[in-house]
């Protein structure tokens, strides 16, 4: 009896300790190897969809107590820093809480001058090429009628105009697309739903030693830099906040899944958004 409640204890003893290693291990490859992203909003389409699942590089701006599960104080200040580039998708800690985590395009570096007229981007005084491209469309999925009920919106896709009839049967959003080409040659699409919206027209912007000009690629559904700190928007954003570096999509749901209809949990799926870079 007295070796087999020895047996009992020690087996509990090594799996404790093999739960504590894998603790670790998930702490260490979230802390500054790579951590999951989930896209909550409609503010870095065409790119990022709602429902859209991704990695995050820790290493490419180094590490500061934001790059720690829970802004865990145990690193001072910021070690390994390096600056992003024009054009790289980021996950921040978003100004003023620091409380949530949001994903913006870098548009502006310390020096720069950014300001928008008429809805074009001009950087440091010169405008940011910009061209039409085919609409993008996409169907209506569970996960935007959420969001939409969560903005008070009953439009999924923003304005009833953006709607209407998918061939293949229920509804979809046509949006305008566009290409803009950044200097040094960073080229990516954007939607620009309207003009005359705020956002289009700012004063210019100057970036500050170590901050960051930041935008979403949906111009007039992003609550960026161009608009102050406020709790919704996030104004210029400190450098120190970083988080990482957008790296890969692994996963995109439409939001159908149920719990108790396994089924559903491959239907919602769409396989290829999987794979898609940075």
């Amino acid at each position: 009896m007295h070796q087999s409640s020895s047996k009992s204890s020690s087996e509990w003893r090594d799996y404790g300790a093999f739960l504590l290693k894998l603790a670790l291990f998930v702490f260490i490859l979230r802390s500054f190897i790579v951590s999951p992203f989930n896209i909550p909003s409609e503010s870095m389409q065409p790119r990022l969809l709602i429902g859209d699942y991704l990695l995050v590089a820790k290493w490419p701006y180094g590490y500061s107590k934001y790059s720690m599960p829970f802004s865990l104080p145990i690193i001072p200040g910021r070690i390994f820093a390096s600056q992003p580039e024009r054009g790289d998708v980021v996950v921040f800690k978003a100004p003023p809480t620091l409380k949530d985590d949001y994903i913006k395009r870098v548009i502006g570096l310390p020096g720069d001058v950014i300001q928008m007229r008429g809805g074009i981007l001009e950087i440091n005084g010169v405008a940011v090429k910009k061209e039409r491209i085919a609409d993008l469309v996409i169907p209506v999925s569970d996960n935007m009628k959420d969001a939409a009920a969560l903005d008070g919106s009953p439009f999924p896709c923003w304005r009833p105009d953006f709607e209407e009839r998918a061939k293949a049967g229920g509804t979809q959003c046509r949006y305008p697309r566009y290409t803009e080409t950044l200097p040094g040659g960073k080229t990516y699409d954007i939607l620009d739903l309207d003009s005359g919206l705020p956002g289009d027209d700012t004063e210019a912007f100057v970036v500050g030693e170590g901050q960051l000009f930041l935008m979403g690629d949906n111009r007039d559904r992003s609550a960026d830099s161009r608009f102050p700190a406020d709790g919704k928007a996030i104004g210029i954003v400190p450098q120190e906040y970083l988080v990482g570096r957008a790296l890969v999509s692994v996963f995109s749901t439409d939001g159908s899944a149920r719990l108790l209809l396994p089924w559903t949990w491959f239907s919602a799926a769409r396989p290829e958004r999987i794979g898609q870079g940075f």
